[in-house]
């Protein structure tokens, strides 16, 4: 945790799993916790693979399937999101204390950049409005090929 506010949610995100685990009667385990920390310490998107390997050259001694399982239960308690970015590979991000955003993803590289723009939070209210539904989140991706994959593309050509 870099600054003061990051180990402030790192405190708020154990406590909330910590009575997760309790409520469900499940064990509060170092290396549960531990996996908490390193998706509380990443920026990106990532699948239980990549998070797997990060904790392994962090010589942290976390089995596959507890990385796995605690994904699920993380997904569980509303602290990560799962996306499906196309393919059957599952991607992850942190979801406390994040702000509300969207996802472009190159179908080349499968880069995926997040943006954030008011008017579809305006589209979601006033569509709610019309249609009488009370809106309680949304997912939007747009796929694409990104600066990069088009300039390797248009070499090949």
């Amino acid at each position: 945790m870099v600054n003061s506010r990051q180990s402030e949610i790192f405190q708020e995100v154990k406590n909330i799993f910590s009575a997760h685990l309790e409520n469900h009667q499940l064990r509060k385990t170092p290396e549960r916790f531990s996996i908490l920390e390193e998706i509380y310490s990443r920026n990106d998107h990532f699948d239980a693979e990549e998070l797997f390997e990060d904790l392994k050259k962090k010589q942290l001694n976390v089995s596959r399937a507890t990385v796995y399982n605690t994904l699920e239960l993380l997904h569980g308690c509303d602290l990560i999101k799962k996306h499906q970015f196309g393919k059957n590979l599952a991607q992850y991000e942190k979801s406390y204390g994040h702000k509300q955003h969207d996802h472009i993803i190159c179908v080349d590289c499968k880069k995926v950049v997040e943006f954030c723009d008011p008017r579809i939070q305006q589209i979601q209210s006033m569509m709610g409005e019309l249609l009488n539904f009370k809106i309680t989140h949304h997912s939007l991706n747009l796929y694409g090929i990104c600066g990069t994959c088009q300039i390797q593309r248009d070499k090949r050509v």
